[in-house]
């Protein structure tokens, strides 16, 4: 059941990730973060007035040479959400300190590969610059020092002046660990040490001070950028959501720190699994609802399911998931048509709300609902 589960949440995932209006402006004369030359540049503009324009430059999109290194590892921990709820979650934080409609958004570009697999390393004599401590080389799950630090993210938020394009503002997220998951031999069982919050808080503000005084030396970073940390609760490698943001602080001058900000973040699966007790019961049985309408409507579906993000103790978004075994595109064009009247009865109002309709063939249709919205927009997926 997990693996089902897991499969469709992540499809899911990938098409969020993925989804956005693309309006091309130009430009000229963009500096990047890390003091490249001079280069055209583009901007990808935006679909609403709550998210970032993108940088584009010499017409290329700028990834992050650090992102991959996060990635490889989510996946070596089997939870493959933590990188999408964790870059999410980063931009929403940042969006606190760099309004969308004052800043532009690009991919990290300071930290390399190589400095981030260092920082991620345990300190020792062949790396001076490990952030995680210095292992004490026992391999008993309560007696080891364990790895607190699993992943680092940057986002670069840049700021646009005529023809000139300049660093604004810097955001990092450091992943850490509630499981730390390890071998006592290559090849060998996995053990797990567990690390409470108490010490992943104390850990984590630690590595962000150090982190604030590291970037502070990064060229193109200047003493007053402002630097935003984000302290990031990976998810455990069996669970069906992402992790959550924990707290976060920022420094305005120099590697001085603000107050910490507790971020209040909880994700579910939904129907919950064991017998689990939901989050908010009402939003669980409105959910339980839609699923058997929508599960009545044809005998061949595989499942429905759904990731209900809350903030602050409020829902804050639902991510639908429904697994079809029938292709006929006036099979789906109908069903479509039923499960945006079903979401529309039953699914919370005044939050974003976007189902997934999906078969081992692929993407069939699409629904969304954003925040605040009456009515559903859907696409169906044709063959031609």
């Amino acid at each position: 059941m997990k693996k089902i589960l897991t499969a469709a949440l992540l499809a899911t995932a990938v098409l969020l990730a993925a989804c956005g209006n693309l309006n091309f402006n130009s430009g000229s004369g963009a500096s990047g973060a890390s003091g490249s030359s001079t280069s055209k540049y583009t901007t990808t503009g935006t679909s609403d007035s709550g998210t970032y324009e993108g940088v584009i430059k010499g017409g290329r999109y700028q990834t992050s040479s650090a992102r991959g290194l996060q990635l490889t590892q989510n996946q070596q921990d089997g939870n493959a959400f933590n990188i999408k709820s964790m870059e999410a979650g980063l931009q929403e934080i940042a969006k606190k300190q760099f309004s969308t409609s004052k800043y532009l958004f690009e991919e990290g570009q300071l930290l390399s590969t190589a400095t981030a697999k260092k920082w991620l390393g345990h300190r020792s004599d062949q790396d001076a610059e490990g952030l995680n401590p210095k292992s004490n080389k026992e391999t008993d799950p309560d007696k080891r020092v364990p790895t607190y630090l699993q992943t680092i993210l940057e986002q670069d938020y840049m700021t646009q002046s005529g023809s000139s394009m300049s660093l604004g503002g810097v955001a990092i997220g450091l992943g850490m660990n509630e499981y730390d998951y390890y071998e006592k031999e290559q090849y060998g069982a996995t053990y797990t040490t567990h690390i409470t919050d108490a010490a992943m808080t104390q850990q984590s503000r630690r590595m962000a001070q150090e982190v604030v005084a590291r970037v502070r030396r990064m060229k193109g970073v200047s003493n007053t950028t402002p630097i935003v940390i984000g302290l990031y609760k990976l998810a455990a490698r069996d669970s069906l959501v992402g992790g959550t943001y924990f707290d976060y602080v920022v420094s305005t001058s120099g590697t001085s720190l603000q107050s910490w900000k507790p971020v209040n973040q909880q994700n579910e699966v939904l129907p919950t699994i064991d017998n689990k007790k939901p989050i908010n019961q009402t939003v669980a049985d409105d959910f339980n609802n839609f699923q058997s309408n929508v599960e009545n409507f044809f005998p061949t579906l595989a499942g429905v399911t759904a990731q209900a993000h809350y903030e602050d103790n409020q829902l804050a978004g639902l991510n639908v998931t429904i697994n079809t075994q029938f292709y006929g595109l006036t099979e789906i064009q109908s069903f479509t048509q039923y499960v945006s009247a079903m979401a529309s009865k039953y699914l919370p109002s005044g939050v974003q709300v976007q189902i997934t309709v999906q078969s081992t063939q692929g993407m069939q249709a699409f629904l969304a609902r954003a925040s605040g919205a009456k009515d559903f927009t859907t696409h169906v997926f044709d063959s031609y």
